[in-house]
């Protein structure tokens, strides 16, 4: 799911080095976090979410294929 995240982000930015996703697992259940530059986040979340939500669904899509649950969380590096 993370190679996924990451795939997508990087093909969406005009920076692909400062795409950095993370995975943390609790048993069913993974969170993703995406941080992108603070140039590309309007790429990334798209026109009222839109892209974001059809990243959202992707991974969820891909994570109930494996009987999991996935959580996407986008932010900037700090």
């Amino acid at each position: 799911m993370k190679e996924l995240i990451e795939y997508v982000a990087r093909s969406l930015v005009d920076d692909p080095t400062q795409v950095h996703v993370h995975e943390r697992k609790k048993g069913d259940s993974a969170e993703i976090s995406l941080q992108v530059a603070k140039e590309d986040m309007g790429r990334v979340i798209g026109r009222n979410g839109r892209v974001a939500n059809a990243i959202r669904t992707l991974l969820q899509v891909s994570a109930s294929r494996d009987g999991k649950r996935a959580f996407l969380r986008i932010s900037e590096p700090q």
